[in-house]
């Protein structure tokens, strides 16, 4: 049973709601998601449709954000969710068939809308969000200086159709829907936004300079509300992981005790007991009355569950130490606290995949290999947390290409726990003045042809300084795998990943973006006497502060 309602904001904008409630008197206790896609959907490409809360006892509340769906007002993106979020908030408690405990939920921009609120802003009573963060640069929109380029123009042009069809522009909606199905937005997304959304945020975000951190926004949380009970969701292969871990680091700095779980999910596709992880965090918080609550836990002690990428299981408390949790040993895995893997070829780490090699100790003589970039066949981004088919992957047949450097190491003796954020270090120099490193670590399983692609990172170099050899450093998406004696590790480098990843032209004034026949082919000198590869904790240390409000 639904029916839509109204608010006034505190500026005069009419906000729409369809509410769901349960059968019976209530009152009840609510859920609020907030979005932009329309309220009749609600998330249901990942969440339960809220006939399926409503039995459990919660009235569920779908929002249009201003300027989306029947909401008045125009839609300017994330910056204009925190004073309505508190008009909602004001509202919903005054509803009768609200109980006065409520908690939000929802993912991606249904997320955001749970973090963003005026500092003095009564909260709600907890909190769910899942795949989302706070920094527009860094948790939305680039890696490794680098634009996401198929998820940027995608994501953008799904806002800006919703735009054309509330203002009945049916022919651009067709236009952008079309390319969209066709892969034409990839060469023509910007044009298309410049014309269909000019001051989207996407568009904004494609337009800004990733390697210019001060010019992008970090938005912030009121302090109290990173105190508030709250439980992150993230996926291995979802792009904003690194700001579902952020979200947790800055709430535990702030004395709060967040529930964390990453599990086996791309942005669309979640684990089916996520569900059911969300129904008992609800029910805890919102039905439970507070003296049959469990009793209140130390700082430290919160909980952290990780689902393993080899052994496909969950890692719960027993197992991981989540006040400090790091690159750490597993059960009887050996610990990777303080190892450093290093590389090693003699120049043909692209030809042949058994010639680069990862080594345990440092080479007396590394070596180096060239990478021969060409934008008429660049490599192809597959699986991960950036690619249109992100996900668990064989990246079996990119490895065999002649424009991949590929290093192997020798067979493991005992299971090895990698847990944490992969970093890698070594001195690069292009003969262009602009190039790329897309990295990826993966396992090879004892007795198969496999290659198990577990995580991707980035690094995007242009200008004068890519003339230049220097020590280059990037990070890669975190993991958690527990590699099986026999497995062995593997790194591979390419200097694409398209269209995950735009085409770097190897020319500074020339926008990164399809290839065209002004990019040129790059040469990439690898050079191994510093190379190493090593893990970075999962969470940073506690004493960590948050952003400023």
């Amino acid at each position: 049973m639904f029916a839509d309602a109204s608010l006034i904001t505190r500026d005069g904008v009419e906000l729409v709601s369809r509410l769901w409630r349960p059968r019976g008197d209530g009152p009840w206790p609510a859920l609020l998601m907030r979005q932009p896609y329309g309220r009749s959907i609600a998330s249901t490409v990942t969440l339960p449709h809220p006939d399926w809360w409503c039995s459990h006892g919660f009235v569920v509340v779908v929002q249009d954000v201003r300027g989306q769906g029947d909401s008045g007002g125009c839609f300017r993106g994330f910056a204009q969710e925190a004073q309505d979020t508190e008009d909602t908030l004001t509202w919903l408690r005054q509803r009768p068939e609200v109980n006065g405990r409520i908690g939000m939920y929802g993912f991606s921009y249904q997320g955001v809308t749970q973090l963003l609120a005026p500092v003095d802003c009564q909260p709600p009573d907890c909190l769910a969000p899942a795949m989302c963060g706070l920094n527009e640069r860094d948790h939305w929109s680039c890696d490794g200086n680098a634009h996401w380029w198929h998820l940027g123009l995608g994501w953008g042009l799904q806002l800006a159709s919703l735009q054309a069809r509330r203002r009945g522009d049916h022919q651009a909606w067709d236009e952008m829907r079309r390319s969209l199905e066709d892969g034409n937005y990839l060469r023509e997304g910007i044009a298309m936004l410049e014309r269909h959304d000019p001051e989207g945020m996407a568009l904004r975000w494609l337009r800004q300079n990733p390697e210019r951190e001060s010019d992008w926004i970090q938005h912030s949380m009121p302090h109290r509300w990173l105190q508030l009970p709250m439980l992150l969701l993230g996926g291995w292969w979802d792009p904003h992981l690194r700001g579902v871990i952020a979200l947790a680091e800055h709430a535990r700095a702030a004395g709060g005790r967040p529930e964390l779980h990453i599990g086996p999910a791309t942005h669309l596709q979640w684990w089916p007991e996520s569900s059911a992880l969300l129904l008992n965090f609800f029910q805890r918080h919102l039905i439970t009355s507070l003296s049959d609550s469990a009793p209140l836990q130390s700082a430290d002690d919160i909980v952290i569950r990780l689902w393993d990428q080899v052994s496909e299981s969950w890692s719960g408390p027993n197992d991981l130490n989540p006040a400090s949790i790091t690159a750490s040993s597993m059960g009887s895995a050996q610990t990777t606290d303080q190892k450093r893997w290093h590389l090693c070829s003699r120049g043909l780490a692209c030809l042949d995949p058994e010639e680069g090699q990862i080594l345990g100790t440092a080479p007396d003589h590394a070596g180096g290999v060239m990478i021969v970039h060409d934008p008429w066949r660049p490599v192809p981004a597959i699986g991960g947390h950036l690619s249109p088919s992100a996900g668990p992957c064989d990246r079996a047949s990119l490895d065999r290409r002649s424009d991949v450097a590929v290093f192997t190491g020798a067979p493991l003796e005992s299971a090895l726990a990698l847990n944490g954020t992969p970093k890698l270090k070594l001195r690069v120099c292009a003969d262009q003045p602009g190039f790329d490193l897309c990295v990826a670590l993966s396992r090879l399983p004892l007795g198969t042809n496999t290659v198990q692609q577990l995580s991707t990172g980035m690094l995007r170099v242009r200008g004068q300084g890519a003339l230049e050899l220097s020590a280059r450093e990037l990070d890669l998406q975190p993991l958690h795998a527990t590699l099986e004696p026999g497995d062995r590790l593997r790194l591979s480098i390419a200097g694409a990943a398209w269209p995950a990843i735009g085409i770097n032209p190897g020319q500074p004034g020339m926008a990164c973006s399809a290839p065209s026949a002004d990019c040129r082919v790059i040469s990439i000198e690898l050079h191994l006497e510093i190379a190493q590869l090593w893990m970075l904790p999962l969470l940073a240390p506690q004493h960590l502060g948050t952003p400023a409000d």
